[in-house]
């Protein structure tokens, strides 16, 4: 999209456009099968629950700034075809909301991997987990708390 906008290129950029409306839709079965990733991860390691809840916020996070970024794509694309004065304007938009976008998806990315790879795991991260953990085992009414909401 960045080379549609310094070439004015507007094919270029209606296929970025329709890549990203192409990618929101993808996003939506990838995001709904995390729930069962979820159940089976838990099953096998029981210290990576902290890591998937901070996966699964990120995610939904992620997900709807993917939606916001397929309106955005859609809105653009009619106005790139119907060659508004703003389209310009909205592509620049457009192109700011998907590096966002990536650059939150890749950190979504990154915290599903520590789930299994503990060997990428931050010193720093380990050591937060295990101070939660051991703040859940000294208030386990707290924990409870959190699961009622």
């Amino acid at each position: 999209m960045a080379y549609g906008l310094y070439a004015k290129e507007d094919k270029i950029i209606k296929l970025a456009l329709v890549t990203f409306i192409v990618m929101t839709l993808m996003t939506i079965p990838v995001y709904r099968s995390g729930e069962g990733a979820e159940d089976t991860i838990e099953q096998l390691d029981a210290n990576s629950e902290t890591f998937v809840e901070a996966h699964e916020e990120l995610a939904e996070m992620a997900i709807w700034l993917m939606g916001l970024l397929g309106c955005y794509a859609l809105f653009n694309l009619y106005m790139v075809t119907n060659k508004s004065k703003l389209s310009k304007t909205i592509t620049v938009a457009t192109l700011l909301l998907s590096v966002a976008t990536f650059s939150m998806f890749a950190q979504v990315g990154n915290l599903g991997g520590q789930i299994r790879h503990t060997e990428i795991r931050s010193d720093n991260i380990n050591s937060q987990i295990e101070n939660q953990d051991k703040m859940i085992e000294q208030h386990p009414e707290n924990d409870q708390e959190q699961n009622d909401d």
